[in-house]
C-alpha cells in the first residue's frame, strides 16, 4: 500500500519532532514513527467504510420520505439504484474488511458520524455524477463500480466535513489523505464480481518497507554529527544555524540513505529529496539541496562510502 516517498515523509516528520523535543527518547520516537504509519492504514479503512455510510444515509432519507403525511408516488416507489449498488454490497459482505475494522476498532458509529454522512449524502444528491448515474438507465457490476469510483473522487474525498473529521483525528492525517484516497480507489477498481473483497495490506508480504523506515530513521540519527560536519563543509558561505531546519533534516536523511541502502540508486535518492523539499521546505530549498547533495555524492563516492550493488545504481 505504501510508497517509498511517503515513508520518507513520515520519517522526516518524526525526525523533526524528535529534534524539536527536549526529551531525548529514541525508542519512544521510533515507536511513534511506526504508530503513525499504522494510523495511515486506519484512515484507508475509514475511507472504505464511507460507502456503506453514504448508502445508510440514503436509506434513512428514503424511509423519512415514506413516513410523510402525504407521500408522493416517487416517495412510495423510489429509485433504489444507489442503495442496491453491487460494489457497496460486496464491501459490506467482506469478511476480511469486517475483521480488520473490528480488530483495529475502525468504525463510523455514533450520532455525530451519522449526522456527518447525512450532510455528505445531501451534497451527493445535488451532484451531477449522482443525477447522471441514477437516471442513465444503465445497470450492472461495471456501471456500479464506475459510479462508486466517480462518487468517491467527486463527493467523498473532497468532502469538507470528512476533511475536518480526519484533521481532528490526527494532524498528520492531512498529509496522508491523498495517498489513502488513491489506495481506496485502487482497491475499488481492483474488485471482481463474485470474488470476496480483500483490503490492501499495509506492507506487502516479503517486502522490506518496514525495515527501510526503521533503518532510515535510526541511521539518520546515528550519523547526525558526521552528516552535519559534511554539510558544513559543502554548504559554501552558509553557517549551519542559517540553514532551514527542514533542509538540514532532508540533507541528513539523504546522506544517510546514500550510504546505508546499497540497492537504492543514487539518482533516486537525489531526486526524491529534491521533490520532497518542494512541498516541505522553502521555495528555493530544492536548488540548495540539489547543490549540496551533488557535492556530497562526489565526495562520498571518492571516499568509497557510497557502495551500490547492481547495474546502473550509481
Amino acid at each position: 500500500m505504501l510508497n517509498r516517498r511517503h515513508l520518507r515523509i513520515k520519517v522526516l516528520q518524526l525526525l523533526y519532532a524528535y529534534y524539536q523535543s527536549e526529551e531525548d527518547n529514541f525508542p519512544k520516537a521510533e515507536k511513534e514513527l511506526l504508530l503513525t504509519i499504522e494510523r495511515m492504514y486506519d484512515m484507508y479503512l475509514f475511507l472504505l467504510l464511507t460507502f456503506s455510510e453514504v448508502k445508510r444515509a440514503a436509506e434513512n432519507n428514503l424511509a423519512d420520505k415514506m413516513k410523510k403525511m402525504r407521500p408522493t408516488e416517487e416517495d412510495m416507489h423510489p429509485n433504489k439504484k444507489w442503495v442496491d449498488n453491487k460494489i457497496v454490497a460486496q464491501l459490506e459482505d467482506s469478511f476480511a474488511l469486517r475483521q480488520l475494522t473490528e480488530t483495529r476498532k475502525v468504525n463510523w458509529m455514533g450520532a455525530e458520524s451519522q449526522e456527518m454522512f447525512r450532510k455528505i449524502f445531501l451534497q451527493v444528491i445535488e451532484s451531477e455524477v449522482y443525477f447522471e448515474h441514477m437516471n442513465n438507465g444503465q445497470s450492472g457490476y461495471d456501471e456500479d463500480k464506475h459510479f462508486v469510483v466517480a462518487l468517491f473522487k467527486e463527493d467523498i474525498a473532497n468532502s469538507t466535513v470528512l476533511y475536518h473529521f480526519f484533521e481532528e483525528k490526527s494532524i498528520n492525517w492531512l498529509d496522508d489523505l491523498d495517498l489513502c484516497c488513491s489506495m481506496a480507489i485502487k482497491s475499488i477498481k481492483g474488485m471482481t464480481e463474485n470474488v470476496a473483497f480483500e483490503p490492501l495490506p499495509l506492507f506487502k508480504e516479503n517486502d522490506d518497507e518496514k525495515e527501510f523506515v526503521i533503518e532510515l530513521f535510526r541511521n539518520t540519527i546515528k550519523m547526525n554529527d558526521q552528516s552535519e560536519q559534511l554539510i558544513a563543509e559543502l554548504a559554501d558561505n552558509w553557517e549551519l544555524d542559517r540553514i532551514a531546519k527542514m533542509d538540514m533534516l532532508l540533507l541528513k536523511m539523504s546522506i544517510a540513505e546514500l550510504q546505508i541502502f546499497p540497492s537504492i540508486p543514487t539518482k533516486v535518492t537525489l531526486n526524491e529529496y529534491i521533490e520532497i523539499s518542494k512541498f516541505y521546505s522553502t521555495p528555493k530549498s530544492n536548488l540548495f539541496i540539489n547543490g549540496v547533495l551533488d557535492k556530497a555524492i562526489n565526495k562520498l563516492t571518492e571516499e568509497k562510502k557510497i557502495k551500490k550493488s547492481g547495474r546502473g545504481l550509481i
